[in-house]
C-alpha cells in the first residue's frame, strides 16, 4: 500500500491545548444521575457521599478536568435552592423538559463533592429561562463570597463548606435558541448583558461567563453575540469571556432513529463525514469572532457535543441511552483532533454526556459499571492536557459521503512543557488499513510509547458480560527509520504516540 508522509512542525509552536478541552457533561436526564453516577450515602454500592467508587475513579482516570451541571435543558428550570439544606426536606418536583420526577438529592454541595472526588472543576449552567438575575447572582455569592462575608456565605458554611468554592465557570442559560426560552438573538443578547453585569467576580474567583452560542452552522447568532457581548465595554470591562456552540453528529433524521451498534460502511461514513463538518463550523464561528475579537480574548466553548444515535432497544426513548462501539470512540478523536487544531479559539468543550446518556464514557446498570472504547481515547489524549499545539502537514486522501466529504486520516501534535511530543492518529477507513511515514524534523527522542484502539470491527463494543472487550493496548506497529518512523494504522483505530 502508499505510504502516506505525516511531518510534525516542532519549530511552528502554536497555541496551548487547553486541558478543558476535555471536559464532560452531567445532566438530570434519563439515568445520568440518579441510578447512574449517584446512589446516594446509604447505597451498599460502595460510593463517597452518595457517588458511586467505581465511576469516581473512571472519571480520574480520563482526566476529567471539568464537569459542566445541571444541564442542559434541565438547568433553565433548575432553581439552584431547591437543591441546598438536608436531603429530606428538599423539594421534589417533576423536569419539565424530561417528565421524570425530579428528587433534589442531588445539588449544589452534591455536585461540588463529586468534583472534588474527581479533582474536576465545576463548570455551572445558570437558569435564564426561567430564572432570574438575582437567583443566579445569588448562586455566585453563595459559593465564592468569601467567609462569613454574607448571609449567603453563611448559608454555604451551615450547608458544611467555610471556604469559598471560587467556582469559576459559569454559563448563562442553555440553548436560548430553543428549550432554554426559544429567543431571538438579539433579545438574548441584551438579556446576557444584563445577567453578565450582575455576575460579579469575588476576591480569587474571576469569573469565566460563558454566553449561549450558535446551534451548528447559524452564524447570525454568533454574529449578533460578538457584536454585541464579545467586545469591550465603555471603560474596557469585558463581560463574556466563552460563546457556547453545540452540535450533535446526528445520522439520518433527529430525533435519532439509526443504531449505534447496527451499521455498515455508509452509515460509518454518514458519521465521519458530520464530524467533518464539526470543522468547518468552528472555522466559519470562529471567523466571525476574529472580526469582532482579534486578540481572541472570547474563547469558542463547544460544550455539547457528541454522536446521537437511536435510545437502545427496551430503554425508555426519553432516556437517550446508547451503546458506544468502535466507531463512536473513532469520531471522538477526530473531534478532539479537530479541538486541538482550533487550540487558539476552542478552549473549553464538554462531551455529552459523561454516563448512560447520549455519546456516554460510562455505562452503568444494575450496580455494575462498564468504560465505553469512548472513555479509553479520553484516557489516551491526557497526554495533550496543557500541551503546545504543534502544526502537522499530511496528505491525506478523502472518502465521500453525499456531498461531504471528510480525511482518511485525522492527526494532532502537542508538545509537553517537559519536551515531550505526543501525535494522535485516526484511521477513519471503514476497512482498510493505513501506512505513514512520521517525520519529526529538527528533534530526537529516546524512544516512543505507543496504544491503540481498535477491534476486528467498527461495530465493537463492550457489554456488562464482557465489559473489557474493546480496551486501548500497546501498539507494536511501527519502527524507527532513519528518517522518523514508519507505521501502519489498523482500520477504524485510534493511536497514540508520545515521543521521550
Amino acid at each position: 500500500m502508499p505510504r502516506l508522509a505525516l511531518n510534525v512542525r516542532s519549530d511552528q509552536p502554536g497555541a496551548t491545548v487547553s486541558r478543558h478541552v476535555f471536559g464532560h457533561f452531567i445532566e438530570h436526564l434519563g439515568t445520568c444521575l440518579y441510578d447512574g453516577l449517584w446512589v446516594g450515602p446509604d447505597s451498599p454500592v460502595p460510593n463517597t457521599r452518595g457517588w458511586r467508587h467505581d465511576a469516581i475513579a473512571a472519571l480520574r482516570a480520563m482526566g476529567t478536568p471539568n464537569l459542566r451541571w445541571p444541564g442542559g435543558c434541565f438547568a433553565d428550570d433548575y432553581h439552584w435552592r431547591d437543591g441546598t439544606g438536608p436531603a429530606a426536606a428538599r423539594p421534589r418536583g417533576v423536569s419539565a423538559w424530561w417528565g421524570a420526577p425530579e428528587s433534589n438529592a442531588v445539588g449544589t454541595q452534591e455536585f461540588l463533592d463529586l468534583c472534588a472526588a474527581t479533582d474536576a472543576e465545576p463548570y455551572i449552567c445558570g437558569n435564564v429561562g426561567s430564572g432570574t438575575v438575582q437567583e443566579m447572582r445569588d448562586w455566585v455569592e453563595y459559593l465564592n463570597a468569601p467567609a462569613g462575608a454574607s448571609t449567603l456565605a453563611e448559608l454555604r458554611a451551615a450547608h458544611g463548606r467555610p471556604a469559598p468554592v471560587n467556582a469559576r465557570l459559569w454559563a448563562v442559560g442553555n440553548e436560548s435558541w430553543a428549550c432554554g426560552g426559544n429567543m431571538r438573538p438579539e433579545y438574548y443578547a441584551d438579556l446576557y448583558r444584563r445577567f453578565a453585569t450582575f455576575l460579579r467576580d469575588f476576591p480569587g474567583a474571576p469569573l469565566y461567563r460563558v454566553g449561549c452560542g450558535p446551534r451548528d452552522g447559524d452564524y447570525a447568532w454568533t454574529e449578533v453575540m460578538m457584536r454585541e457581548c464579545g467586545r469591550p465595554l465603555l471603560g474596557g470591562q469585558r463581560l463574556m469571556q466563552g460563546l457556547a456552540l453545540h452540535y450533535y453528529c446526528v445520522p439520518g433524521d433527529f430525533p435519532p432513529s439509526k443504531s449505534a451498534t447496527q451499521f455498515g460502511e455508509p452509515e460509518w461514513d454518514e458519521l465521519m463525514a458530520l464530524t467533518a463538518r464539526l470543522g468547518e463550523y468552528i472555522t466559519g464561528h470562529t471567523a466571525i469572532m476574529d472580526r469582532h475579537d482579534p486578540e481572541k480574548y472570547v474563547a469558542l466553548v463547544v460544550d455539547e457535543w457528541g454522536a446521537w444515535h437511536a435510545p437502545e432497544p427496551g430503554t425508555p426513548p426519553g432516556h437517550f441511552y446508547q451503546q458506544g462501539t468502535v466507531r463512536d470512540a473513532v469520531m471522538a478523536g477526530y473531534a478532539l483532533n479537530t479541538f486541538i487544531h482550533h487550540a487558539d479559539r476552542v478552549r473549553v468543550a464538554n462531551l455529552a454526556q459523561a454516563a448512560n446518556v447520549i455519546h456516554a464514557p460510562l455505562l452503568i446498570k444494575d450496580g455494575r459499571l462498564l468504560r465505553t472504547p469512548t472513555w479509553d481515547v479520553f484516557a489516551l489524549y491526557r497526554a495533550h492536557h496543557e500541551g503546545v499545539q504543534l502544526p502537522v502537514e499530511l496528505a491525506a486522501g478523502t472518502r465521500r459521503w453525499g456531498d461531504l466529504a471528510y480525511p482518511s486520516v485525522s492527526a494532532a501534535a502537542s508538545r509537553a512543557a517537559d519536551g515531550r511530543i505526543t501525535v494522535t492518529l485516526c484511521n477513519l477507513d471503514y476497512a482498510a488499513p493505513v501506512a505513514l511515514a512520521l517525520n519529526l524534523p529538527g528533534v530526537s527522542f529516546a524512544g516512543v510509547s505507543a496504544r491503540i484502539l481498535t477491534a476486528a470491527t467498527p461495530q465493537a463494543h463492550n457489554t456488562f458480560d464482557r465489559p473489557d472487550d474493546v480496551r486501548a493496548r500497546e501498539f507494536t506497529a511501527l519502527q524507527s527509520v532513519t528518517s522518523g518512523w514508519e507505521l501502519t494504522l489498523p482500520p477504524h483505530s485510534v493511536v497514540a504516540l508520545t515521543f521521550a
